[in-house]
């Protein structure tokens, strides 16, 4: 590898971390904006998608002029592939939180219901499997990788009984039915914030070992 070559890959883990540190910032801060039924806090995170949506389109076009000018090959084309998928399951989280955001808004808008279920708890998981993931991209350590798969069966399992418990208080009280919805919708949210940091693992384990390790859940086993 070249010189030149290596202060370019160096410049997109620099790009991608930052970009990272804002979207993980994004999801506590969404999370937070729910916990306290803080609008302007909730604000800040939806007007932010729009910086994370630029960073997202920024960091894509450095890594096509990296494979356009240097063409690399092994371990350096497959770091590459891994930073544009990386980037774009940052992005999406982003939109996540944002979506968490407008659902604190919404609620914070007419008389306000206790969850019935644990939000925070989730929330905490989706962060822990999040910031392992980052973390593991950081350390390219597929032990982490590994960690944060085991948290996905759990959240999946976690949103499956929160549909139930929204099933049975929206029966219950049809009237709170707008809010149950907000919540989960919330649910949902954090759930697909989960399969996003899996996705995340699984591309710096195929950056490290490169092997794809999607649908093959005994991977991390």
């Amino acid at each position: 590898m070249t010189q030149l070559m290596q202060k370019e890959l160096d410049r997109l883990k620099k790009q991608l971390l930052t970009l990272s540190a804002v979207v993980e910032e994004g999801v506590q801060q969404a999370t937070r904006a729910l916990e306290k039924n803080d609008v302007p806090l909730a604000q800040k995170v939806i007007s932010t998608d729009e910086k994370i949506n630029q960073m997202e389109v920024e960091l894509e076009e450095e890594c096509l002029k990296v494979l356009a000018l240097h063409q690399p090959v092994a371990i350096d084309l497959r770091y590459i592939i891994a930073v544009m998928k990386i980037n774009n399951d940052l992005e999406r989280i982003g939109d996540l939180a944002s979506n968490i955001a407008e659902r604190s808004v919404a609620l914070a808008a007419g008389p306000r219901i206790a969850a019935p279920f644990d939000y925070l708890g989730m929330a905490g998981k989706a962060q822990a499997m999040l910031k392992g993931s980052l973390d593991c991209l950081v350390q390219m350590d597929t032990r982490l990788a590994h960690k944060v798969l085991e948290l996905d069966d759990e959240i999946d399992q976690q949103h499956k009984d929160n549909f139930s418990l929204i099933k049975q208080e929206i029966l219950a009280h049809p009237e709170n039915l707008e809010p149950l919805s907000q919540y989960l919708t919330v649910s949902r949210h954090l759930e697909r914030i989960a399969d996003l940091a899996t996705n995340i693992a699984e591309d710096v384990y195929y950056m490290i070992e490169g092997e794809i390790v999607r649908h093959v859940k005994s991977w991390g086993k």
